[in-house]
């Protein structure tokens, strides 16, 4: 069995400033850019049985940099929709709803097409994600380029918790993550492994 490598694309300007950020697709900054060029040595030495990113450029900007060939995108990688509360911030959020948490809580509907969804709905996507990617890490590592929320909540369901818990891996931009296995239990091995730090072995 392979290695599940996650790898959240690079910082862009509304990351910077906590606004939810779904199909708005905005570039990476120039942080963003060197966060991913940081996590070409990271990654070197590597072979993937399969690539894929969010179809969204940010994504497939960051795979690019991080040197990342022949990946295909997945529109199961998309992040979180956020319906009514796309581009608007957590603290914005808690003027009118001081109670609510994205994992519980959910979003609003917004525009057309952008229904928002609940975490279960996110859920159901990445066990889709997982089903797809079973035989290429019966064979090898595969390496997911996707977002935030998404990737949380699909680290959860690999470890076999609720959506929800995805709540309690924070997860940072230009950083790759590694979910491997012990006993045949599904773990985590590396976690928010930016640039600078050691490569995951």
């Amino acid at each position: 069995m392979g290695d599940l490598l996650l790898v959240r694309h690079g910082e862009t300007e509304w990351s910077v400033s906590g606004q939810h950020t779904s199909w708005t697709d905005l570039p990476l900054t120039h942080r963003g850019e060197e966060e991913a060029k940081s996590l070409a040595p990271v990654l070197a030495g590597r072979t993937f049985a399969l690539t894929l990113t969010s179809p969204l450029h940010r994504a497939i900007r960051t795979a690019e940099l991080a040197g990342l060939s022949g990946a295909a995108p997945d529109p199961d990688l998309h992040e979180w929709d956020y319906g009514g509360y796309e581009g608007i911030t957590t603290a914005e959020i808690h003027r009118t709803r001081p109670d609510w948490v994205l994992w519980a809580d959910g979003v609003p509907p917004g525009p057309p097409g952008h229904p928002g969804e609940s975490p279960d709905e996110v859920g159901a996507r990445a066990d889709r994600v997982l089903a797809r990617i079973a035989p290429a890490l019966a064979e090898g590592d595969v390496i997911l380029v996707a977002h935030g929320h998404f990737l949380r909540v699909l680290t959860a369901r690999r470890l076999g918790l609720p959506a929800t818990e995805g709540r309690l891996f924070q997860l940072a931009t230009g950083t790759v993550s590694r979910l491997s296995t012990e006993h045949d239990w599904p773990v985590i091995a590396e976690w928010n492994t930016s640039g600078t730090a050691a490569a995951p072995r």
